[in-house]
């Protein structure tokens, strides 16, 4: 059933991800209006964890189950994500308040009694869909704010000591008391829906006699005004204990209007922004940027300037500097074809992240919408693959190759090879766990559609296109007898100036990374793409300048081996990206799980991966743009 709904995903990804980005705070459709005593139904998503990054579907724990479970349709994003949107038994009435409603009763059994223990060990929390908003528990802050903090979900329970007992014992949530926010239409009766709230109890109900579904609850009756409040007499989770799932609902009218009610959503985060902190960095590197910017220009400047006005060949040959090799600057790198598909793979990824970016500035990638940002990126980046195919197989004639077929498809299997591979037997690991979060065979099917139905086409085609252009002329004939690197200093050392070039690049884009795996391993949701946007174009202009002036110090030296040194100085900065990432596991996270580490860590090696192409390919075009730039300025018999 999923695997055909997969399939149909895959014919429809284009549709669901314009039907679902048009507008910053709107969910993709027509806000809906509801009257009094219109029917409210309730769905309900995943179960997750930050401690196992592991989700679960919600019928995975023996909840109160509808009369027939109905999937939604899901678009390609939401399935990679794992979420898992199915109908429930909470059903509500517009503006109509319920008082302790009663959902079902169930006696756990050993089997079940381990099931709810162990996702209460792990802190799993329930997550509920109404009128697509996700579902919120408000926390009181600790500095006293009246403003609330709003986390998604509600625990499956808690783990603690009960009647002055040392030993610890497992308490599920069994009654909820739901907020449901409207704003009300002055003109009309109508209203929208702009809040889901719950506060979740965990309370052993009591009743008289045998059990039936019309017997009044002694610690739930609305019509003795006994509500649920508090949890004095908790309901443990043993076996053989029978659980009664009760709920509430009240409506309150809100005076926040449906356009904006995804700003308390998106304002859920504990830790504040440190917008000061963030725009000093950002500041500090633009000027470090433009303070090399200035000196490279006044230094070659002054270079080209002395070349030009020498006079004798005497004089040309007591010179030393980059002039010196003009005739193997351009001579072709060691293992070029790598070198092409490299930087034909940094191309396509620059390419769907700058269109990525400008959709979500805009406002057509907005949070409301789930999985919409991963299926436009899926999009993109197979869209993408003609103008992967066009940079590297360009490339490659530069370098007077003449096979641009075995170009292009390299260029159109290395890199997503690589990461399908880690990508499936991570897959397999969370399939093992019997986690929702395990991506469907038909969505496996879809991927490898794509991939080769249309991505492995585009690069082709964009690989014929550049491989029929003229050759790149260089600037300066290439001498037939390589010249010989004299000795380098120590800190023109390969390995170290590589190392040293990461550093910039990282450091411009550090403080925001915090943020983007804050949203991705703590759910939460990252919606300053404004801001990110900013960091990327400075990450494009530290990435370019620091490759820059390590290539002019190098060709100074007379070292002209700089074709794949410009690739990884700027690449360098992606080792800085995954030792940030193994730091943020050991000082932000409680992962304990070996499974959920591997995740972890493999899903940010694929992330450093990408990044590292990404900005190799940036350095690699700058460094490429400033010696073509200079050699063509200077006087060369």
């Amino acid at each position: 059933m999923r695997s055909s709904r997969s399939l149909a995903v895959l014919c429809l990804t284009v549709l669901l991800s314009i039907h679902g980005g048009w507008g910053f705070y709107l969910p993709g459709v027509a806000p809906e209006d509801f009257q009094r005593g219109d029917e409210l139904k309730v769905k309900v998503n995943k179960l997750t964890s930050i401690k196992t990054q592991l989700p679960y579907s919600y019928y995975s724990l023996p909840f109160c189950l509808p009369e027939k479970i109905i999937d939604s349709a899901e678009n390609l994003g939401e399935v990679l994500r794992g979420d898992r949107i199915e109908n429930s038994p909470y059903v509500f009435k517009m503006r109509e308040p319920q008082l302790c409603n009663v959902l079902c009763r169930i006696i756990l059994d050993a089997k079940t009694s381990k099931e709810f223990k162990e996702k209460i060990d792990d802190e799993y929390r329930v997550n509920m869909i109404l009128d697509n908003l996700p579902l919120v528990v408000p926390v009181e802050r600790l500095d006293h704010d009246p403003t609330p903090i709003y986390q998604l979900g509600f625990h499956v329970g808690v783990k603690g000591q009960y009647m002055n007992t040392k030993e610890e014992r497992h308490f599920i949530y069994n009654h909820l008391s739901f907020v449901v926010k409207y704003h009300k239409d002055i003109q009309s009766d109508s209203a929208r829906i702009v809040g889901f709230e719950v506060k979740p109890f965990s309370v052993r109900h009591e009743y008289e006699g045998d059990w039936n579904e019309k017997n009044r609850l002694k610690t739930c009756d609305p019509h003795a005004k006994q509500l649920v409040t508090n949890s004095n007499n908790p309901q443990e989770v043993e076996d053989n204990k029978e659980i009664i799932f009760t709920y509430d609902v009240d409506f309150q009218e809100s005076p926040v209007k449906w356009a904006s009610r995804w700003d308390t959503y998106l304002l859920m985060s504990d830790d504040q922004i440190h917008w000061f902190s963030i725009v000093n960095s950002l500041m500090i590197v633009l000027f470090l940027s433009g303070m090399v910017a200035m000196i490279m220009l006044r230094t070659l400047y002054r270079d080209i300037s002395r070349y030009n006005e020498l006079e004798t060949q005497e004089e040309a040959q007591e010179e030393t500097g980059w002039k010196l090799v003009h005739g193997d600057v351009f001579r072709p790198p060691v293992n070029s074809d790598l070198l092409c598909v490299y930087v034909g793979t940094g191309v396509q990824f620059f390419g769907m992240i700058l269109v990525t970016m400008i959709f979500a500035v805009l406002g057509f990638l907005s949070p409301s919408n789930r999985g919409s940002l991963m299926t436009v990126m899926l999009l993109l980046w197979v869209f993408m693959g003609l103008f992967a195919g066009y940079a590297s197989t360009r490339l490659f004639k530069m370098f007077k190759g003449l096979e641009w077929k075995r170009i292009a498809l390299r260029t159109a299997l290395m890199f997503p090879a690589t990461v399908f591979a880690v990508f499936f037997v991570l897959n397999a690991l969370i399939w093992g766990q019997k986690s929702s979060g395990a991506v469907p065979f038909g969505t496996m099917f879809a991927l490898v559609v794509l991939w080769f139905g249309i991505s492995v086409p585009l690069i082709f085609v964009g690989g014929y296109v550049g491989f029929k252009k003229p050759a790149i002329e260089d600037p300066v004939k290439t001498n037939k007898i390589p010249r010989q690197i004299p000795e380098q200093a120590w800190y023109m050392n390969p390995v170290f100036s590589i190392l040293i070039g990461g550093i910039l690049p990282f450091g411009a884009v550090f403080i925001e990374l915090f943020f983007i795996l804050t949203s991705i391993w703590l759910n939460q949701f990252y919606y300053i793409f404004g801001f990110l946007f900013i960091v990327f174009i400075i990450l494009l202009i530290t990435c370019a300048e620091i490759t820059i002036v390590l290539c002019y110090f190098q060709l100074c030296s007379e070292d002209y081996l700089w074709w794949w040194r410009s690739y990884l100085t700027a690449g360098s900065s992606a080792l800085y990206l995954f030792l940030y990432a193994a730091f943020y596991f050991f000082t932000k996270l409680e992962i304990t799980k070996p499974v959920s580490g591997m995740l972890y860590f493999g899903y940010m090696l694929i992330a450093s991966y990408a990044f590292f192409v990404l900005t190799g390919t940036i350095g690699f075009y700058a460094c490429l743009w400033f010696t073509r730039l200079i050699y063509s300025s200077v006087k060369i018999d």
